[in-house]
């Protein structure tokens, strides 16, 4: 098996658990697979302008010189995020020859992209140089070869993948014991970081709507608080509504039971590049609503789940009514189960373990 080195922006830590936790779920996977692999990532956000730089040139600066340290021994090298990530690979080709994949994960074009001409120039090298390229869902595909040039025999769509031993169906009612659900209530659960950019506004005010016209409603809001000022104004908007609750981040194995334990995981996001939570839902057997962003409506197409505009508080009200009524027909459930089976953990480790052999430093590409 090669040596390959994973270089990531975000990793998780004790203090920040569930930091590009998707990236370390790959990376164990890998691992478990028999794949020799290390990790250099940056573990905390940082705070403010100057923590996030001193972080970057500390973590560059470590990349770099573990490189020079064992690069008779490295096969390849695996960036996720273009930019910055990028550009340690980049360098590592550069100065020692190694060979490079990177993964687009979204915000690195939708956003960091878009912030100067210089960083998409930077964008647009590193993914040239780059022995191939993975997007996490078809949009990015296009806009991969579209915006930036690249070949499309060169880029591979390949989300982080769904441990299917974790996220599966399991007794919903077991499961609500287990985590003090109500038993009669309809539970709408909410998986991400509590940002504007989530759409927790837009899914505040559609619940609070549907809640006056259902009294057995209940919403869930899981995930990291750390935008405080936005937080408090998420909170004072719900106020005495003992409806609609927050809870801080959980573990891989108990996010498991609530999407177990959830009728509907909703996603009201402005932008998304795949969603993995989205099918971290399906395998675990609940329906999901979405906004038709980034790689949302690839993956529930076919009515694999319901898909509503972004930023429109009635129409993400419609579109969770519609989930509560509706039950999953026969066919819907067969298509799920493809969808789930093609983003198997299985699956994409098997791919993305022939993509380090094809490409890496040796290889008789």
């Amino acid at each position: 098996m090669p040596k390959v080195v994973v270089f990531s922006n975000m990793y998780p830590s004790t203090e920040h658990p569930t930091y590009g936790i998707f990236v370390r779920n790959q990376v164990e996977q890998l691992k478990n697979a028999g794949v020799d692999v290390k990790v250099i990532a940056i573990h905390d956000p940082g705070i403010g302008k100057i923590g996030k730089i001193t972080n970057y040139l500390s973590w560059g600066i470590q990349s770099l010189l573990y490189v020079l340290q064992h690069k008779k021994k490295i096969s390849i090298t695996h960036a996720h995020y273009a930019f910055p990530t990028g550009i340690v690979s980049l360098l590592a080709k550069k100065l020692w020859k190694i060979p490079y994949v990177v993964t687009v994960h979204g915000g690195d074009l939708d956003k960091m992209a878009k912030k100067s001409e210089r960083i998409a120039k930077f964008t647009k090298r590193i993914l040239q140089e780059s022995s191939g390229v993975i997007t996490v869902g078809e949009k990015l595909r296009n806009d991969v070869i579209t915006d930036y040039g690249i070949a499309p025999s060169k880029v591979e769509i390949m989300s982080m993948g769904v441990d299917t031993s974790v996220f599966k169906p399991m007794a919903q009612e077991e499961v609500r014991l287990l985590l003090d659900v109500p038993l009669n209530e309809r539970v709408v659960l909410f998986v991400g970081n509590v940002i504007e950019a989530k759409g927790v506004m837009e899914l505040i005010n559609a619940f609070t709507q549907l809640q006056e016209t259902y009294d057995d409603l209940l919403l869930y809001i899981v995930g990291s608080q750390k935008d405080q000022r936005f937080t408090a104004e998420a909170k004072e908007k719900v106020g005495n509504n003992s409806g609609i609750r927050f809870k801080e981040p959980v573990s891989q194995t108990e996010l498991a039971k609530w999407m177990s334990a959830t009728d509907v995981l909703v996603l009201p996001s402005y932008h998304e590049g795949f969603g993995l939570v989205a099918l971290e839902a399906l395998a675990s057997g609940a329906k999901v609503v979405a906004t038709n962003v980034g790689g949302l409506p690839y993956l529930l197409k076919d009515d694999v789940g319901t898909l509503v505009e972004p930023r429109n508080a009635q129409a993400l009200a419609t579109g969770l009514e519609e989930a509560l009524a509706n039950e999953v027909t026969r066919e819907q459930h067969e298509v799920m189960q493809q969808v789930i089976q093609q983003h198997s953990s299985r699956v994409i480790v098997k791919r993305l373990n022939d993509m380090y052999e094809q490409n890496g430093k040796g290889s008789s590409k």
